[in-house]
């Protein structure tokens, strides 16, 4: 009886579970009403750094009651100092606008350096200014700093990307008319954020990658913005924003081969070949059906004789239904049904073919290497064109493999075999990149019980070495000089006694050596780097440590 009574209560918790996870609008409520009362509590925690050239950036301090202040940072003189005389400003504002502006809370969102002539740049509301130094004369300019662009209503999905920072959006409103801010969820779902009087302004905090629908209160939708990683200005216009034009007859431009001679397209499930000189169309394939297509992007060789298109078996039907008991709209309850497979159901079945262009005619490939995919990823040609190489998930995710297909013959070899007895963290813990001028590759494996980094030969699917090595984890990969050869990445649990779960910045070189930790400190780490990678901006913090920002070189940490 008791099993029986707990069978009932986890089938309960798992129907239940994915409502529960969804949030309510009280939640929302609840967490926008948190959010303000705790919102502008911490001041100068975080340093956003605006790049220049030469390594040098400025950002912004916000302060209690509203104060503002700019300070510029020279690297090379390891200097900080005010961006600008905050006076003078204030003054050459306060006649510009007609209007008394404070010297300590200056209206500017964002300001500008020219790379040249060191020219400096204001954006205040909605307006652009050149500022001339030493008298500080303001000259206005059409052109704004940090205007983000509007989005058709009807342009792309209509959802928000999860996972970035914090950012704000400063909404504009010159529509003539009261308009409604919605934030839209990464599920479609709106959420509004109230009304914004016309001609009033509204600076919202959003996340990066979050999507705001503008509405009239008539419903007219008006335009939509996507938060990005610097505070950004959105200007809301009287007419709804156009969609991009797009000239629909007119051939994706990556299904046209490298020399501009032919294109792929599909018919009734098939691939046809164009001759774009003769204009003239010829079947690939006959043997495409609904039940088993020819789809998706076509991969040409650099030399333009092969190409590779994926063929793919659907994923099975198999439809799972609830009832909404409540509905806001009516009375009686409403049986919505979605597409949901359950294990060991049909998953998409992709398997690439190889077409020989000349001779028209499809290169079969053994598919004995890759008989059972989730996925089939990262397609791509050897710069000579003489073979393929594409990653192989295998269903249950025990098996990664990259594996390469001959351009002449077919024959499929494999290059990086990754098994595990238990699961391969494909989301959150690999990485491959290749590097074909030495026919190299960088991977990302668990094998030796942590999370490391190998250098393979991608010519003998051989392992040269291990690249990082140690009884702590690489986090992520920032990035890769192939020149240097050396690795930019984050690792946990790199330096003893410290919490595990703390990120530190590193450097190592392709074959191990030069390992160097960048970043200093007990605490997490977020590291920014300068555009030529000379400088990175260092912030640490931890629980019970608030935000501490150093500047430091990339050469040595």
């Amino acid at each position: 009886m008791k099993f029986g009574l707990l069978v009932l209560i986890l089938l309960v918790l798992a129907v239940c579970a994915p409502v529960w996870a969804q949030g309510t609008a009280t939640d929302y409520a609840r967490s926008e009403g948190l959010a303000k009362r705790f919102a502008n509590k911490v001041y100068r925690a975080n340093v956003t750094p605006h790049w220049m050239p030469g390594g040098r950036f400025w950002y912004r301090n916000d302060l209690p009651g509203g104060r503002r202040e700019f300070v510029l940072v020279d690297p090379a003189k390891a200097e900080k100092r005010p961006a600008f005389d905050a006076a003078k400003l204030a003054a050459a504002l306060s006649k510009k606008l007609g209007k008394t502006v404070d010297a300590v809370r200056l209206p500017v969102e964002s300001i500008a350096f020219d790379e040249k002539t060191g020219a400096l740049r204001i954006q205040s509301g909605d307006r652009t200014f050149g500022v001339t130094q030493p008298d500080y004369t303001l000259t206005e300019s059409d052109a704004l700093l940090g205007q983000i662009e509007a989005r058709s209503p009807g342009d792309g999905p209509r959802r928000s990307r999860e996972g970035g920072g914090d950012t704000f959006l400063t909404f504009v409103n010159r529509s003539g008319a009261d308009v409604t801010l919605t934030w839209i969820d990464s599920s479609g779902n709106p959420h509004e954020y109230g009304t914004l009087k016309a001609d009033a302004r509204k600076q919202q905090h959003t996340i990066v990658g979050h999507l705001w629908l503008v509405t009239r209160k008539d419903g007219t939708e008006l335009a939509l913005y996507t938060a990005v990683p610097e505070a950004a200005i959105a200007t809301i216009g009287k007419t709804p924003a156009a969609a991009p034009a797009r000239q629909r007859s007119r051939p994706r431009v990556e299904n046209r081969s490298p020399d501009g001679k032919w294109e792929i397209s599909y018919r009734s499930q098939n691939v046809v070949l164009r001759d774009l000189a003769a204009k003239t169309d010829s079947p690939l394939t006959t043997d495409g059906t609904a039940e088993d297509s020819y789809q998706g992007r076509a991969y040409w060789s650099p030399d333009s004789r092969h190409v590779v298109i994926l063929k793919t078996i659907p994923e099975q039907d198999h439809p799972v239904s609830y009832v909404e008991s409540s509905p806001k709209d009516q009375l009686q309850p409403k049986l919505h049904t979605n597409q949901y497979l359950k294990p060991g159901d049909r998953v998409a079945h992709p398997r690439p073919h190889l077409f020989d262009i000349a001779a028209k005619r499809d290169i079969p490939i053994d598919d004995a290497l890759f008989p059972n995919p989730w996925d089939i990823d990262e397609i791509e040609w050897e710069p000579d064109g003489k073979r393929f190489s594409f990653l192989y998930n295998q269903r249950g995710h025990q098996t990664l493999r990259v594996i390469a297909v001959q351009a002449d013959t077919g024959a499929a070899t494999t290059i990086i075999d990754e098994t595990s007895k238990t699961f391969i963290d494909y989301s959150g813990k690999t990485y491959f990149n290749r590097l074909p001028k030495t026919s190299e590759a960088i991977w990302m494996s668990e094998r030796d019980g942590w999370n490391h980094l190998y250098l393979y030969d991608t010519a003998s699917g051989k392992v040269k070495n291990q690249i990082t090595k140690g009884d702590w984890l690489v986090r992520g990969v920032d990035r890769v000089d192939d020149e240097k050869r050396q690795i930019w990445f984050r690792a946990g649990g790199i330096v003893p006694g410290q919490d595990p779960y703390y990120i530190h910045y590193c450097r190592v070189g392709f074959d191990g050596s030069g390992l160097t930790i960048l970043t200093e400190g007990d605490g997490t780490h977020t590291a920014t780097f300068s555009p030529d990678n000379s400088y990175l901006l260092d912030t640490c913090s931890r629980v019970d440590l608030a935000p501490v920002s150093v500047l430091r070189r990339v050469a040595d940490g």
